[in-house]
């Protein structure tokens, strides 16, 4: 492949706010450019090797190429996230020679100044479509010069959930399993997306926040058939969370390979 002509040179230039949700993943390979994105009011997260981290004002996150990548806004608090994609032939070598290659998140001395920088190359590539490559070069250098003075590898952060979040949390799922389930009320006790919560759970307990609640649901409902043997099953299914008796008897038959009465009714034969 050639050599490009230019040190640097932007691929995109954008900025986003007020999109709760905005998420983005790239899978690992899958992008040959590097990224700064600049969170300049709002929070977001940034997935790691299965941690979540949480980035407010005055951070930023930095991606080489080829990097898997996961990142979204809070939905309560969106955050507005300003970005630049660039690429180079000689950035890798240079920017790990300066320490760029220790962190992926950063803390930015004074923000304004980076701001600056990048509205001037995207004032540039919207007035001119890209076309001016040299102008384009030099600006987006300047972004990346102001970026390596300004930011501080982010040492003290520290990861918003893992899995030992998960069973702090299963025993207050189990209190209120019959009350309807609500997967954005549990993840924003996590402090994680929706998306997140799901996959941190599964890892941790191998099967999904769902599947946990039906669980726990059922059983309470065995213990009612069992404790109140002339309790109707419409009833038993209602107080586990249930609207519909048919559906109770349902997911009982799937997780004990026999309905409600049945079960009743094994019991009672061995009492």
């Amino acid at each position: 492949m050639p050599e490009r002509k230019y040190f640097c040179s932007p691929i995109s230039v954008g900025s986003c706010w007020d999109t709760p949700e905005h998420s983005v993943y790239r899978g690992k390979g899958t992008t040959n450019e590097f990224s700064i994105h600049l969170i300049v009011n709002g929070k977001g997260f940034v997935e790691i090797e299965g941690n979540v981290y949480t980035l407010q004002a005055g951070t930023a996150f930095l991606y080489f190429p080829f990097e898997e990548q996961r990142y979204y806004s809070s939905e309560e608090d969106p955050w507005h996230v300003k970005w630049v994609h660039f690429y180079g032939d000689k950035l890798k070598e240079f920017m790990i020679e300066h320490g760029f290659h220790r962190s992926t998140l950063w803390s930015i001395n004074h923000i304004k100044p980076l701001e600056e920088a990048q509205l001037a190359l995207y004032e540039e590539a919207m007035r001119h479509k890209l076309l001016h490559e040299t102008k384009l070069s030099a600006l987006t250098y300047a972004f990346l010069v102001e970026f390596m003075g300004q930011a501080a590898p982010f040492s003290a952060v520290k990861p918003t959930a893992s899995a030992d979040r998960i069973p702090e949390l299963l025993p207050h799922m189990q209190e209120r399993a019959r009350e309807p389930f609500d997967l954005e009320y549990w993840a924003a006790q996590a402090g994680v997306s929706s998306y997140y919560f799901c996959k941190l759970f599964r890892k941790t307990t191998r099967m999904t926040p769902l599947a946990f609640i039906t669980l726990c649901r059922l059983q309470y409902g065995k213990h009612r058939l069992l404790e109140q043997l002339d309790l109707p099953i419409q009833q038993i299914a209602k107080e586990a969370g249930y609207s519909s008796a048919s559906y109770f008897n349902k997911r009982f038959m799937e997780q004990e390979g026999m309905t409600p009465s049945e079960f009743r009714e094994l019991y009672v034969r061995k009492s």
